[in-house]
């Protein structure tokens, strides 16, 4: 080897051992929305169990009651006509009867295992593979596929659904708390879930009642401007969302998360909520471009769709990933 061709060799073998080690970045809250409804129908036993498959570190679902008091999984208040199908197997032709109106044993007669693909709510989602005969579940059934499944360090993200404008749709904050806690109690999921809440009365009722228990306050530009929703506390009198959202939490031990709509957050507002000592993890983030941008900001978790992109995404940046568990 020449004497310039050895000082090159030695030059790169020094800076390759002057440069540091690859280390794994910070973790990351990669939560399944709804199971993951743009991979399978949401918020079913089949959502949440590709979900699993994947490797996710939080199942996020939404919970309501029904007529006899189970706690069952459904984003909507009353049946959505753009993923329910009768007994016939046809779509319902508008919206159906509230949740809380049905028994457990009515509820379950509709068919929820497939997204109209001709709606508006259905053409966002063309990859979600159908099952048909999937019914609306209980919370418990999911504890129970959670167990069977050995993912014990799966968490839940479970969104009380109320709407303060229409109470006579669903049940009160106090009832649909102390039917979810009681849920929770039971399969000693305490340790591993999360409630969060556009309705901030029920994160309230939930502070009172398991005070270690951490609480997610969801945020959108209109229910910050609509003090119902942010149990009587004005944004105006607080200046920011993260000092509104610090205000309502009090001084409780439990964690507590902002949840923003993703494109209402900046790099100053994570930063700020941060150093009030809130956690951040913005919804519903689909589109791979914008999940880089939040994590570049420092989000401590992103709720999505498609799990299977962030997933992506976090391996790409070295990010440790959660188990995947596919058969």
């Amino acid at each position: 080897m020449s004497r310039p061709a050895l000082w090159l060799a030695s030059a790169l073998l020094l800076a390759g051992c002057a440069a540091p080690a690859p280390t794994q970045q910070r973790a990351v809250d990669l939560q399944a929305h709804r199971g993951g409804r743009a991979l399978a129908p949401e918020n079913t036993l089949s959502a949440f169990t590709h979900a699993i498959a994947i490797g996710v570190t939080t199942l996020e679902l939404d919970i309501g009651l029904t007529a006899d008091d189970v706690v069952v999984i459904s984003h909507d208040t009353v049946l959505n006509p753009d993923h329910t199908r009768d007994t016939r197997g046809n779509f319902l032709p508008a919206k159906g009867p509230p949740i809380r109106s049905l028994s457990l044993a009515q509820l379950q007669t509709y068919d929820v295992g497939r997204i109209n693909p001709e709606s508006s709510y259905g053409k966002p989602f063309p990859k979600q593979l159908w099952r048909d005969g999937e019914r609306i579940p209980t919370l418990a059934a999911l504890f129970a596929r959670a167990n069977e499944l050995g993912a014990t360090d799966v968490r839940f993200n479970i969104e009380t659904k109320l709407d303060p404008g229409r109470p006579e749709e669903t049940a009160s904050p106090e009832q649909m708390v102390r039917a979810l806690l009681a849920e929770i109690d039971k399969a000693g999921m305490a340790p591993r879930v999360t409630v969060q809440s556009f309705d901030w009365r029920t994160l309230a009722l939930v502070g009172q009642s398991a005070p270690l228990m951490p609480r997610a306050y969801l945020t959108s530009s209109r229910t910050l401007q609509d003090s119902r929703w942010t149990a009587g506390l004005k944004i105006a009198d607080f200046g920011s969302a993260p000092r509104l959202v610090k205000a309502a939490a009090g001084e409780g031990k439990g964690p507590v998360t902002w949840s923003p709509a993703y494109n209402d957050l900046s790099p100053a507002l994570v930063q700020e909520a941060h150093a009030l000592g809130l956690a951040v993890l913005p919804w519903t983030v689909n589109q791979r471009a914008d999940m880089a941008r939040l994590l570049d900001w420092g989000v401590d978790g992103i709720i999505t769709d498609d799990p299977a992109i962030l997933r992506d995404l976090l391996g790409e940046r070295g990010v440790a990933l959660p188990v995947a568990r596919r058969p």
